[in-house]
């Protein structure tokens, strides 16, 4: 019981670094996975589009917008479908991602495993606060009942 609530707090009590590196994209990854016992892990990456390929994010530009989408991964649930547009932004803007994903081993090892991700991108500069402090210009919430069924109750 005690992993289930630290997959539900995952984005109740987000800490930030203290500043976020300069960048036309800053992308701010929380993950909570079983393998460590959901410890949130972070990450703060920055530069250009392909810096968020290393999360399965797959960002591209058209003109001043800015689309993220996240690529077809392996999650044993929800099915992996192809690439799947999550939001586009315009300068300023921050779009927020929620999923939690049940993976499984290779057909040997019949064990599960769980991921809950949490992942804020900015498009442009940002401060530090708007990641947690501010309404998301787009928010995508794509986490699931992990056993199938339709409705994912929250706390």
């Amino acid at each position: 019981m005690s992993a289930a609530n630290a997959r539900r707090g995952l984005d109740r009590a987000v800490a930030l670094p203290r500043s976020l590196p300069d960048g036309d994209v800053v992308v701010h990854e929380v993950l909570a996975d079983q393998a460590v016992d959901y410890a949130r892990q972070e990450e703060v990456l920055s530069g250009g589009v392909e810096q968020a390929r290393a999360i399965d994010l797959w960002l591209g530009r058209t003109g001043q917008r800015l689309t993220v989408d996240r690529l077809p991964g392996a999650a044993a649930y929800p099915r992996p479908y192809a690439s799947t547009r999550l939001f586009t932004l315009t300068p300023g803007q921050v779009g927020r991602y929620r999923a939690n994903f049940r993976f499984t081993g290779c057909a040997c090892s019949p064990s599960w495993y769980y991921e809950d991700w949490l992942v804020h991108v900015s498009h442009g500069p940002v401060a530090c606060g708007h990641f947690v402090h501010r309404q998301p210009d787009r928010d995508v919430d794509h986490r699931v009942h992990l056993y199938g069924g339709t409705v994912r109750r929250t706390s």
